[in-house]
């Protein structure tokens, strides 16, 4: 599987899907907020992954693991952003900034934990010039 390590940002990027379609390395460095692997997968892959860690027998578009291992499902992020008419590469910024999110500690199981952390996302994405991905088009 391929692997894009960069020293100075200790992110890495491995893909096991097919590159075509799916955002570059160096645009998913660009939304670690900190060092982690980015991991995109197919839906095999994320649901066996979405089925071993949080018994749902699907495939989630984003899982996050305490090892600071984020794994994005490919298939799955590309429906939602079509169904949700936003671009894929937006979609991609949310989710990688949403697993980064997770790994400082941030939760959304509770809905003051939700607003507080999409109020962050929504910020660190603003900055960057994409809108709320929380509002549909």
């Amino acid at each position: 599987m391929p692997t894009t390590r960069t020293g100075k940002s200790r992110v890495t990027v491995q893909y096991a899907v097919p590159r075509r379609g799916v955002p570059s390395a160096a645009f998913l460095r660009r939304w670690a907020i900190m060092p982690v692997t980015l991991r995109i997968v197919g839906e095999a892959e994320g649901r066996r992954l979405n089925r071993a860690f949080r018994r749902k027998n699907y495939a989630t578009n984003v899982l996050t693991f305490d090892t600071a291992d984020i794994v994005l499902c490919h298939p799955v992020i590309r429906r939602e952003a079509r169904a949700q008419g936003k671009s894929l590469a937006a979609h991609y910024a949310h989710l990688v900034v949403h697993g980064c999110l997770h790994l400082r500690g941030y939760a959304h199981e509770k809905k003051r934990d939700a607003a507080r952390m999409e109020a962050r996302e929504i910020r660190i994405l603003r900055r960057a010039g994409i809108r709320n991905p929380y509002t549909l088009e």
